[in-house]
């Protein structure tokens, strides 16, 4: 498998940040409640994984490395800093729905993870393509939690798209049934820890499919390489 190719499978699925490194779960669970919040801070931390990714790749030359790590994280505060204050500018609703979780962005762990993993030792090119693909496996992520929470919950989807997007997004709002109370369980942390669990299980189930599928051709090759060799 080619460097770009293997990049995009580590971030999507193999390594993915959410599924598998269960880094930056304290957002990712509380902010999921509506695909909106959900779309939200993906695009967030999408910003700021990539800009960081390539920054630290740009000043991995110049950076000591006994401060490496401060450094990584004053370069992480300063992204955060800049989406926080454009978030607040043309996204207040979202600002406010996100409230603390935004400027905690700098705290999550996918980010000062592939600086120091990735970043600091290759390519700008590749290390922005590494920022992108994790951010972007993480925003899934993200979207199928809060999509799904969203939907259990109240029956909606995309309700608040308007907070995001602007006041054109109120016709994305779609109701596919009523209810009569929201069902609190899907839309309260608790309900995020068990669909976080049956999401992480349903992965995991597809690689031993996979795996078990795979096992027996892999078998036929190693006897088929055997039996040339003698």
């Amino acid at each position: 498998m080619n460097p770009i190719k293997e990049i995009a499978w580590q971030g999507l699925w193999k390594n993915n940040p959410g599924l598998v490194q269960l880094l930056g779960l304290c957002p990712l669970l509380a902010v999921s409640n509506t695909l909106t919040n959900a779309l939200g801070l993906g695009l967030a931390t999408l910003v700021v994984l990539v800009s960081s990714n390539v920054l630290v790749s740009l000043l991995r030359s110049y950076i000591p490395s006994d401060v490496r790590i401060p450094i990584y994280v004053m370069i992480i505060a300063a992204l955060v800093t800049c989406v926080q204050l454009l978030v607040n500018a043309y996204a207040y609703g979202l600002y406010l729905s996100l409230g603390i979780f935004l400027p905690l962005i700098v705290t999550n762990c996918v980010i000062i993870g592939r600086a120091e993993a990735f970043a600091s030792k290759n390519s700008l090119s590749h290390a922005a393509f590494d920022g992108l693909m994790m951010s972007v496996g993480f925003l899934l992520v993200l979207c199928l939690l809060g999509g799904t929470r969203e939907l259990l919950g109240q029956g909606t989807l995309f309700d608040g798209a308007e907070l995001l997007l602007g006041d054109w997004a109120t016709m994305l709002r779609m109701q596919l049934w009523q209810v009569e109370s929201p069902f609190l369980l899907a839309l309260l942390p608790p309900g995020a820890f068990i669909a976080m669990g049956l999401l992480i299980a349903a992965k995991n189930a597809m690689n031993d499919k996979v795996e078990a599928a795979v096992a027996p051709k892999k078998e036929t090759v190693k006897v088929e390489r055997a039996r040339v060799t003698n």
